[in-house]
C-alpha cells in the first residue's frame, strides 16, 4: 500500500509540474515582426498566417503578428525594421534581399527568417552557406534569379517571332543585386534565341504613373515581349500591369503567379504558397528554441508553369499545345 501512495504522490507532483510548465507555456506571448514590400495582407501572408494556426499559434492568444508593409518604398524601410528591433519582437520575417540585409544590420540576436530572397544569399553576404548559415539568419530564397534564363525561353516558345525583349523592375534593384542578377541570367540566353535584350525601370516606390510610361516606353522602343521582376512593390500593381500588357498586346511572363491570378499571361516560380507554409514552420522551431545557424537556407524544389488563355485570346495569341501539355496550371 506505501508503495502504492508513493506512486500516486509521485505521479501527482509529476502531473502538478507537467501542468505547470504547460501553463507557463501557454501564458507565453511571442512576437514576430513580419515585413515586405506589399500594400498588404496577400495569399502568402495568409498561408504563412493559416501554418501558424495550425502549428497551435493563435493571435491574440499566444501569438501577436507585428505586420510591416512598405509599399515598395524604400524610404520606409530603414525605419520600419528599426521599429520591429526596438520593440524587441522574438522573430523578425523578412521578405526579399534589401529588407533581410537592412535586419541584418539593425541586429545579430534576433532571429531572421528570409521568407523570398531573391538572389543568392551567400553572394549577397547574409548567410556563410547555404547549409551552415551561420549567424542569426537563415530562411528561403525563392531562386528567382536563377530562373530568368528559362523564363527568357519560355516567352520565346510562347512568343516565336519576339526579337526584341524588355525586363521591367524598379531602379532600386540595382544596388541590391536582385535585378542585376536576373538581366544577366536572362542576357546569358537571349543572343543564342536571337533576343535583344533590354532593361525598362519604374521609379521606387512603382506607382500607377510611372508603370504607365514604362509600357509606352516598351511600345516605343517596339519591344515585343516583356519579362516583368516582381520587386520592390512591383507585385501592388498586378491589375494594372496584366491590363497594360493587354492593352499594348505584349506577351509578358511574370516572377510572381498573383500577374497571372490578376490577368497576365504566364508564371513560371516556385510555388510561394508552399515557401510561405515551411517558412511559418522554420519560424515556430525558432520560437521552440532551434538557432537559425542550424537551419539551412532552402532552395525550392518545386516550380510551377501557369497559362492564362484568357489573356493569351485577348492579344491574339495561339499558345503551343506542348507548351499547355507542359502547364501545372491553366486559367481558361
Amino acid at each position: 500500500m506505501k508503495f502504492v501512495f508513493k506512486l500516486v504522490a509521485i505521479t501527482m507532483v509529476l502531473a502538478w509540474f507537467a501542468t505547470d510548465g504547460d501553463a507557463q507555456q501557454a501564458g507565453k506571448v511571442y512576437r514576430i515582426g513580419y515585413i515586405n514590400s506589399a500594400a498588404g495582407i496577400r495569399p502568402a501572408d495568409e498561408a504563412f498566417r493559416k501554418r501558424l494556426q495550425e502549428l497551435g499559434y493563435t493571435e491574440g492568444r499566444n501569438l501577436t503578428i507585428d505586420w510591416q508593409f512598405t509599399k515598395g518604398d524604400r524610404a520606409q524601410f530603414q525605419r520600419m525594421v528599426a521599429e520591429l528591433v526596438n520593440r524587441r519582437v522574438d522573430c523578425i520575417v523578412a521578405g526579399g534581399i534589401a529588407l533581410t540585409r537592412l535586419s541584418k544590420q539593425a541586429t545579430d540576436t534576433i532571429p531572421i527568417v528570409m521568407s523570398n530572397a531573391d538572389d543568392d544569399p551567400v553572394q549577397q553576404g547574409l548567410v556563410a552557406s547555404l547549409a551552415r548559415p551561420g549567424g542569426n539568419v537563415t530562411g528561403f530564397t525563392n531562386i528567382g534569379s536563377d530562373l530568368a534564363g528559362k523564363r527568357v525561353e519560355l516567352l520565346k516558345e510562347i512568343a516565336p517571332k519576339a526579337t526584341r525583349m524588355a525586363i521591367i523592375s524598379t531602379a532600386a534593384e540595382r544596388r541590391d543585386g536582385a535585378n542585376a542578377a536576373h538581366i544577366r541570367e536572362s542576357q546569358a540566353v537571349a543572343p543564342v534565341l536571337g533576343i535583344r535584350l533590354q532593361s525598362i525601370e519604374v521609379p521606387t516606390p512603382p506607382d500607377a504613373a510611372g508603370i504607365e510610361r514604362a509600357f509606352k516606353s516598351a511600345v516605343t522602343e517596339r519591344v515585343n515581349a516583356l519579362v516583368v521582376i516582381s520587386v520592390a512593390g512591383i507585385a501592388n500593381h498586378t491589375a494594372q500591369i496584366a491590363s497594360l500588357a493587354v492593352k499594348t498586346r505584349l506577351p509578358a511572363m511574370y516572377t510572381n503567379a498573383d500577374f497571372v491570378r490578376d490577368g497576365g499571361l504566364v508564371s513560371y516560380t516556385d510555388d510561394a504558397l508552399d515557401r510561405s507554409r515551411r517558412v511559418a514552420e522554420y519560424v515556430d522551431r525558432i520560437l521552440k528554441g532551434t538557432k537559425p545557424a542550424d537551419l539551412p537556407v532552402q532552395r525550392p524544389a518545386k516550380f510551377e508553369l501557369i497559362i492564362n488563355l484568357n489573356a493569351a485570346k485577348q492579344i491574339r495569341l495561339t499558345v503551343p499545345a506542348n507548351l499547355l501539355a507542359r502547364a501545372d496550371r491553366v486559367i481558361k
